[in-house]
This record gives structure tokens, C-alpha cells and sequence, in this order.
């Protein structure tokens, strides 16, 4: 998801909006929207410029304090043109954003990489050329990969429907779907990233857990040796979550990178959400050459001291196999007690603070 999708989702707006210029569009409401056809358009340009300044500017801690202003008298074709150079401006700055470069966005963990800024704007010009072409009653549906596209990356939570626009509507509030209750409220999430010393744990997507299980990198740029087999293998499990519409991101996968050089040394992650007993599974992955630098245990003491602080855990368990000795003696830095066994495994068990002992601090 880079520059060249926000160009083609462009391409396609701009082409109808251009084709319906000399229309009413003050007078007309864009679809389910408050706000007249004239309002929306305006609105895709504003949102287009915010995501490149954001992206060009690197800022961390809110929105830069700007947007656009039009020219009075500038008519529906202005408008149009404002669209189209925006979107340049926000292909461009994809195009030329290093990729660990993360800028803010409020939802839902207050930043998104240039990918997240992609499909946030490719997303608002599909929905809002759509409302417009409601309003005005004229026919309009994007490419079928495009949406398909968005959904894998910045709606992992929504489960893929065999049509993807409708998917994509449907999880926006805008349609419905057999099987599927209408939606009054919905959201975007982009991935979740959490510090670990020398690394960032990472959130894989469904679109790059996809790539990973079909023996790409994911998007990643990976070590020599990687990634390993155990993390394709997660790959998958994270494809099955999302397939089922179960996956929920924060409690998926994560790929370990290294913050001196942006380069990719394993995965982690869990094996599900919490279940009813606040119990959930952890499990890594290292590429062969990063291993014996203490990567794993860095990287597991920082999810799992993030994994129970939330309230709906209260147990984070491992299962290793007797024989992987070198695994036993990171889960046991972690923090990890060996609380049983069988014959081929060891359960290592990790348990929250009693919650009258936490102490809860505010981050806005």
C-alpha cells in the first residue's frame, strides 16, 4: 500500500467528480453525511493534505495546526483540481517517508507508518467520492483490490467478505450485508507498535501475514536467515483469525525490528485474544543469526509487561518444548515460572499485579 494505490484511488475520483462539476453540489447532501456533495469534496482534499503533512512533517504528539482554505469564488472543477494535487502531494510523501518513520494519528494507537497514512487516505477518497455519488445519483464503484487492499491493512478486525466494496461499505456504516447486523458506529485501526530497548515490536497486518505465509517478507526488511519458519507458521494463524472474523490486532503478532538499522530479527505474539479466564498464549521466533544477543527475552518483557497491564488479562502462559533449552532460559528472564509439565513440554506462567496495587497514570 504506497503512493501508486492513493494515485489510482484518486484517478477514479477525480474522474467522476469531473464528469458531474457543473452540477448542484451546495445544494445536494452526500449520501448518509450532514454535509452537502460541495462540503465532502472539500473535505477529501483537506483530509489528503493532513496525511502528507503529517507524513512530511514527522510529528509524534498531534495534528500540525493546518489545512486548506479556497480561494472565494472557486467552483466545483477547483475543487476537483484541489483533490488532484493533494493526492499528489500525499503519493509523494508515501513515496519518499522511510518506512519505520511512524507520524501521529489519534486511532487507535496514536501514530501510523506510511502505509496506515496510504490506506487512510485511500479510504477516505473511496467513501466520500461514494457518498457524493449518492447524493448526485450517479454511479460509481472503485477496483475490487483496491478496497481489498484497505481492508487487510487498516481494518483487520472486520472479516473479509467475498466482495470487497460491499465488505468495505458495510464496515463504514454505509450498506449492508446478508448475515451481518448494520453498523451505527465503526472505526480504522492501524497497526500497534511497542518500544522494547534496541527494538519495536511491530504489529503485522493481515496483508503482511498473508505475504509471510506465502513466503514473502511481509514488508519487511529481514535479516539474513529470516524469517524463520516459526513465524510464516504464525503467519497463518493470524490469516485464520482474520479470515473467521476473530482476529483482534493487539492480541496477534508481532515482528521484531531492530532500531539501530530497521531490519526485521523474529516475530512474536500471541495465539488469540484472552479467553474467559483472562488466560492468553505467547510465542516467539528468532531468525537463526539473531539468536544469543538477547533479542527474545528484550522483546518478551516488553509485551508482556504491555499485555498485563490491560484489564482483561490476568495470566500470560508459555509452552516449550524440553528439549529447546535455549527458549527455557529466555522465558525464565522474562520473568516466567515453570508451573507444570508432560512429556514433551514445560507451561511457564507469567500473572498480573493484583489490581488494588496499580497505579494508572494519564498519557493525553
Amino acid at each position: 500500500m504506497g503512493g501508486d494505490q492513493v494515485e489510482e484511488a484518486v484517478a477514479g475520483a477525480v474522474a467522476l467528480l469531473r464528469a458531474v462539476a457543473g452540477r448542484d453540489w451546495d445544494g445536494v447532501g452526500a449520501g448518509r453525511l450532514e454535509w452537502s456533495c460541495r462540503r465532502t469534496a472539500e473535505h477529501i482534499a483537506d483530509d489528503l493534505l493532513a496525511y502528507a503533512g503529517q507524513l512530511a512533517g514527522r510529528t509524534t504528539t498531534a495534528y500540525v495546526p493546518f489545512g486548506i482554505v479556497l480561494d472565494d469564488g472557486t467552483d466545483n472543477a477547483g475543487v476537483v483540481d484541489v483533490i488532484e494535487t493533494t493526492g499528489a502531494l500525499l503519493a509523494a510523501a508515501v513515496r519518499t517517508t522511510p518506512r519505520e518513520v511512524r507520524a501521529f494519528h489519534p486511532y487507535p494507537f496514536r501514530s501510523a507508518n506510511r502505509e496506515g497514512f496510504a490506506a487512510m487516505g485511500v479510504t477516505e477518497v473511496l467513501l466520500h467520492t461514494h457518498d457524493i455519488a449518492q447524493g448526485l445519483k450517479v454511479a460509481y464503484e472503485p477496483p475490487a483490490e483496491l478496497c481489498a487492499d484497505v481492508l487487510s491493512r487498516i481494518f483487520p478486525h472486520v472479516r473479509p467478505g467475498s466482495e470487497p466494496w460491499p465488505t468495505l461499505l458495510w464496515a463504514t456504516g454505509r450498506g449492508e450485508l446478508p448475515g451481518r447486523a448494520p453498523l451505527t458506529k465503526w472505526h480504522w485501526s492501524n497497526n500497534l507498535v511497542i518500544e522494547a530497548g534496541r527494538l519495536t515490536l511491530q504489529g503485522v497486518t493481515p496483508a503482511a501475514a498473508a505475504d509471510l505465509r506465502a513466503g514473502g517478507t511481509g514488508g519487511f526488511e529481514w535479516i539474513e536467515g529470516g524469517p524463520f519458519d516459526g513465524t510464516r507458521d504464525a503467519a497463518g494463524m493470524v490469516m485464520k483469525a482474520y479470515e473467521s472474523g476473530v482476529h483482534r490486532p493487539e492480541w496477534g503478532m508481532f515482528v521484531l525490528v531492530r532500531s539501530e538499522d530497521g531490519r526485521a530479527v523474529g516475530a512474536m505474539g500471541f495465539h488469540g485474544a484472552p479467553d474467559e479466564d483472562g488466560r492468553a498464549e505467547v510465542g516467539y521466533d528468532l531468525a537463526e543469526n539473531a539468536r544469543g544477543h538477547g533479542y527474545a527475552t528484550e522483546a518478551l518483557r516488553a509485551l508482556a509487561a504491555w499485555a498485563l497491564a490491560r484489564d482483561e488479562l490476568d495470566v500470560l502462559f508459555a509452552a516449550i518444548e524440553r528439549t529447546n533449552a535455549p527458549s527455557q532460559r529466555v522465558i525464565a528472564r522474562a520473568g516466567f515460572t515453570r508451573v507444570s509439565e508432560d512429556e514433551e513440554e514445560y507451561a511457564y506462567e507469567l500473572r498480573a499485579l493484583d489490581p488494588s496495587l496499580r497505579v494508572y497514570a494519564r498519557t493525553d
